[in-house]
């Protein structure tokens, strides 16, 4: 059995352990899942680890690839469609990018925030690499502030934050459409809650806890409260 091969048997148990466990539940999730090549995402080290559900260091960058169970239960959680104009804060290696991208298609887009350059580079190599590069496009920049920054034009079907922030940005809120998802995880450093945000209008959202999670702080400023 090839290399190629090999990736792909496991991509699949991986793909059938999480429908097992009811975390995959749509088919565009699963497709997504089976076509992405994760081992394509995680850093050169990693790569014999790249279907292990766990997190994986990202270098010496401090940040990590989220294990698959929770990326899919986010994704779940989105509701993605084609068409769909998405925000992601926090790009990381672009493997979640690469994901949404293959749900939303070419005609949606995925806008995809990242504030330090080693792992900006690091994600459109990947992307580009994998064929998602024409629709995922990866900012240099602080996610807390969106994007265009500090716009308060609802502009995004999906807003998806990668990181824990100890209170949800304003700015994320604003650019998040009316009937549009916010997902974030809050809380301390050691253990968050992953809230879902549905926008009822402007200034009023649902607010639902999907899960217990860890993520990685959020760097937050003032402006953003």
């Amino acid at each position: 059995m090839g290399v190629s091969m090999a990736f792909e048997e496991r991509r699949r148990i991986l793909v059938k352990n999480l429908k097992e466990e009811g975390l995959i539940k749509s088919g565009s999730v699963e497709l997504a899942f089976l076509k992405v090549p994760r081992e394509k995402f995680v850093w050169e080290d990693e790569v014999e680890n790249a279907y292990l559900d766990i997190p994986l260091p990202l270098g010496k960058t401090r940040q990590t690839i989220s294990a698959p169970h929770m990326v899919a239960i986010m994704l779940e959680e989105m509701e993605l469609k084609r068409g769909f104009k998405v925000l992601e804060v926090g790009c990381g290696s672009g493997y979640s990018a690469a994901l949404m991208a293959e749900i939303v298609g070419s005609e949606g887009c995925v806008v995809s925030i990242e504030r330090i350059p080693e792992l900006v580079e690091f994600a459109k190599r990947n992307l580009e690499a994998t064929g998602y590069g024409g629709t995922v496009k990866v900012v240099l920049g602080d996610g807390c502030l969106g994007y265009p920054p500090r716009s308060e034009e609802e502009i995004y079907d999906r807003v998806v934050v990668t990181a824990a922030a100890s209170t949800i940005p304003k700015y994320l809120k604003k650019q998040t459409k009316q009937g549009g998802i916010l997902l974030i995880p809050v809380g301390g450093p050691w253990s968050q809650t992953l809230k879902k945000l549905v926008k009822i209008s402007a200034d009023k959202f649902d607010v639902k806890d999907v899960t217990e999670c860890v993520f990685v702080p959020l760097i937050e400023s003032d402006e953003v409260l």
